[in-house]
């Protein structure tokens, strides 16, 4: 059938999609090691980070676009999870200073020195093994957002407040992580990071390490995204997300695909944190903005939201013009991002990808009653109840 043709050629188009930032990847790195500083074409260590963080700001764009393009769940706290998996690395990253600190205290931060702590809240034992801090990153957003999923999804709570509170929940870690009594460094957050695994942040070596394993990360997501949302637990999403109401009647219990997905895309957000901290050497609370998860919101809708490459085009491409922009019109930023999403909603509803899809994607005819297609759901069984 057609639709399984168009599916077919999605999956492959996804998979050339991360070839190619793959490919991208080692251009940059042969860029930078190999062509002459003094050459137009050679890429600077700072741009590689640069980059990277790009690359990191796709991932979360790719876990957004999990819970809105194919659940119908518009997320405005996804900050959240990539804010607590930030802090779970950097919170690696400072137990790995030692005495290198200003106070020269081999236990203790030295925000918990200045502060008079006495000795480490038992939060933070463990985050000197690196193999406990990757573990926390994708535990902490995972719980928080099977939590918070299985309270607002079992009392179904769907639309706009959902949308407020998932926004109250970015804001209230917000709050608690300014406050010098949380344990994270308050307005000030974590930084001066020193090495990580024993390689120095600073060195160049570091950077493009961590540049390569952010679009390796990015590059595996979409695949796994793409195999999960081609299975017949993604054709019940859609079907969730299209009528849920018809999905419930057929025997499923749509709470409970949406509590995995959202899950899965809390702990994939998690990891794009993790990989954001060491690269731009901070996190503070200032992550967990809800202004910074409508930003999130924006690069998908620019991209377009349910094609899985969209938002992945779409961050690169806002964050670059970002750059660009507050370099030189600083102050104007905020009205064109603004009026980007306005442009967007009125002339590209489906994003730059799902409109370049829909004019490229030949119109399927009328097929006979008895001919046409099963619903999406048909093929899949029901996830399991309680």
């Amino acid at each position: 059938m057609i639709s399984a043709s168009i599916r077919r050629s999605s999956h492959r188009n996804i998979v050339l999609f991360a070839g190619a930032i793959m490919a991208v990847a080692i251009l940059v790195l042969a860029l930078n090691l190999l062509v002459p500083a003094q050459s137009a074409f050679h890429v600077p260590t700072y741009a590689v980070s640069l980059f990277g963080k790009y690359l990191t700001y796709a991932l979360l764009a790719l876990a957004l676009d999990l819970v809105w393009g194919f659940c119908g769940i518009l997320s405005l706290g996804h900050a959240a999870f990539f804010g607590l998996g930030g802090y779970a690395m950097g919170m690696y990253l400072v137990r790995q200073i030692g005495s290198r600190g200003v106070y020269g205290n081999p236990l203790l931060p030295d925000f918990m020195v200045f502060l008079n702590w006495q000795e480490m809240p038992w939060y933070w034992y463990g985050f000197d093994h690196f193999w406990f801090a990757a573990l926390m990153v994708l535990l902490v957003p995972g719980t928080l957002a099977f939590v918070f999923g299985w309270l607002a999804f079992r009392s179904r709570v769907t639309g706009v407040y959902l949308s407020i509170i998932t926004q109250a929940m970015t804001y209230a870690l917000l709050l608690s992580f300014f406050r010098n009594e949380m344990g994270f460094g308050g307005n000030n957050g974590l930084t001066d990071f020193k090495e990580l695994l024993g390689f120095n942040l600073q060195a160049q070596g570091t950077r493009l390490g961590l540049f390569v394993a952010s679009a390796l990360a990015l590059s595996l997501a979409l695949l796994v995204s793409s195999l999960l949302v081609r299975s017949k637990f993604g054709k019940v999403l859609v079907g969730i997300r299209d009528a849920e109401s018809r999905t419930r009647f057929l025997g499923y219990r749509p709470e409970n695909y949406k509590l995995l997905m959202f899950t899965v895309s809390a702990m994939m957000a998690g990891v794009a944190g993790a990989l954001y901290v060491p690269q731009v050497g901070i996190i503070n609370p200032g992550e967990f903005a809800p202004a910074n998860s409508i930003e999130v919101v924006i690069w998908t809708a620019v991209g377009g939201r349910g094609t899985l490459i969209g938002p992945v085009l779409g961050a690169v491409l806002v964050n670059l013009g970002k750059s660009v922009f507050t370099a030189e019109f600083p102050e104007f930023w905020l009205f064109a991002l603004g009026g980007l999403f306005v442009a967007t909603t009125l002339f590209l509803p489906k994003g730059i990808v799902g409109t370049l899809r829909d004019k490229m994607t030949p119109r399927k005819k009328a097929e006979p009653a008895a001919e046409r297609p099963k619903p999406a759901v048909a093929d899949a069984e029901p996830l399991a109840a309680e």
